[in-house]
């Protein structure tokens, strides 16, 4: 499936149940790369507006570049109203933004989607002098707790290309490789969401890797969930942590 359109069937289970971001991140965004409230920022791969509006929250003036009709609407129709938004139908590759014109460029839960060279060649045409590209994902960690590692067995069983997409193929060569030499920065966060049985089935079924209803693995895949709970709930809850990894620097 063309990567710009695999989540078009998926956006209301997407806005529903993917994770936030700690405002531990989002502040060192602003006290460590240097983000301020006038700063002009491309989002990339923006999505349903998820990461942006966090940038809105601190008066930052945000273009949400997302190739995907249907959550480009939805970010427009939850940001509208703010006067510092605006949205892109663009892509990585082809932002359609001007030459020199933002100070940063962000890119949460997207980068391993973009065709790197060609995404670097357009960051740099967009940005002005002395700005800074900021990848961020969420990255739900896979040990730890037996529901931790159970979730991610019923994945590689069930899952449609779950391997070919995971972003932890974006490796640590691809990501210096991607940066200027020498600027290339990392941090770690915490964070986790906690479920009960239904959000943790829409928590699945946000992923463009699962099979939906009338696929082979749908069926078994929605048994085998509803096992895993079972075996691993607390109070009727189960938990879903991550560390929210951010690299930056020049390109």
């Amino acid at each position: 499936m063309n990567s710009k359109e695999r989540f078009t069937d998926r956006v209301d289970h997407y806005v529903k149940y993917r994770p936030g971001y700690p405002k531990e991140a989002i502040d060192y965004l602003y006290e460590t790369v240097g983000f301020a409230s006038h700063s002009e920022i491309a989002d990339i791969g923006a999505g349903t507006g998820i990461f942006t509006k966090l940038l809105l929250e601190r008066c930052s003036h945000v273009t949400a570049v997302e190739p995907n009709e249907a959550m480009r609407e939805y970010a427009e129709q939850m940001l509208q109203g703010d006067p510092n938004f605006r949205a892109a139908a663009g892509s990585a590759e082809m932002t359609g933004l001007p030459d020199g014109s933002v100070d940063f460029i962000v890119c949460a839960q997207a980068f391993h989607w973009f065709d790197l060279a060609a995404a670097q060649t357009e960051f740099r045409r967009i940005l002005r002098a002395g700005g800074k590209v900021v990848l961020v994902w969420n990255s739900r960690l896979t040990v730890g707790t037996p529901f931790l590692t159970e979730y991610e067995k019923l994945l590689h069983t069930y899952g449609t290309d779950y391997a070919a997409v995971n972003h932890r193929n974006i490796s640590q060569d691809h990501l210096t490789a991607f940066f200027q030499h020498g600027s290339f920065q990392a941090a770690r966060f915490s964070n986790r969401q906690i479920f009960d049985y239904d959000g943790l089935k829409g928590r699945l079924l946000s992923s463009s890797y699962s099979p939906q209803a009338g696929h082979q693995n749908y069926i078994p895949m929605m048994s085998e969930l509803r096992k895993l709970f079972d075996r691993n709930e607390q109070d009727g809850k189960v938990f879903f942590d991550y560390e929210t990894e951010v690299y930056w620097g020049g390109i």
